[in-house]
């Protein structure tokens, strides 16, 4: 199963550099790297990146990540994946271009 990570053009530039991160300011605050499923990916667009410009969407093999990924409930009591150490490089699977386009994100073909 694929998880997704959505990060601002200066954390994937960081990212990108330093070839691993421990997420974003929100990440740090929590102690975990949030991630969402396909299905949550656009509410989490919306609430927590509501009109940003030039965001990156990682995909992530959730099976990939071992028992440092935890699945725990949050927005709704919905499950959502928690990840429990750094995320590296050698994790991500894919890295696309969030486009916004009418105030909406345009999330790519490969999550459907």
């Amino acid at each position: 199963m694929m998880i997704y990570k959505i990060l601002r053009d200066n954390e994937w530039a960081a990212f990108h550099k330093n070839g691993e991160t421990q997420g974003a300011h929100v990440d740090l605050n929590d102690g975990f790297i949030h991630f969402s499923t396909a299905l949550q990916a656009a509410e989490t667009a919306a609430k927590h990146f509501a009109g940003e410009e030039d965001l990156m969407l990682l995909a992530i093999d959730a099976d990939g990540l071992g028992d440092a990924l935890k699945w725990e409930p949050s927005r709704g009591g919905d499950l959502f994946p928690h990840l429990y150490r750094i995320l590296k490089s050698a994790d991500i699977a894919w890295a696309k271009p969030l486009p916004l386009i009418d105030e909406q994100h345009q999330f790519p073909k490969e999550m459907l």
